[in-house]
């Protein structure tokens, strides 16, 4: 991120608005998350979520391309080199649902 010395935020570090930054990343998720062409693995886009230092992966499937509704926002618990070799085997992975991108942002997912 760039720096903006007009911000005055108790995360002003460096010349660098860190508030600044986590809402461009969490922008530019919600963008790619809401937009599968711009996904270079389609029909996966690749995700992960950081936290107490440690990484869980995750895969959002374009399941709207493939006739499924409900599902567009639901991270399943692999990685792009572990997918299952069947559909029905990918969604039995264990996921998490959200409801929209913002939530699935918000829950620290992020492309990776």
């Amino acid at each position: 991120c760039e720096a903006d010395p007009t911000v005055e935020s108790a995360f002003f570090i460096l010349g660098v608005s860190m508030t600044s930054c986590v809402s461009r990343v969490r922008d530019r998720t919600v963008l790619f998350v809401t937009t599968p062409a711009l996904w270079p693995a389609w029909p996966f886009l690749p995700l992960v979520r950081r936290s107490d230092g440690r990484e869980e992966l995750g895969v959002l499937f374009d399941s709207r391309s493939a006739g499924l509704t409900g599902l567009s926002a639901t991270v399943h618990f692999t990685n792009l080199f572990s997918l299952p070799a069947s559909l029905n085997e990918f969604l039995a992975l264990p996921h998490e649902t959200f409801d929209t991108a913002e939530e699935l942002a918000q829950a620290g997912w992020l492309i990776d």
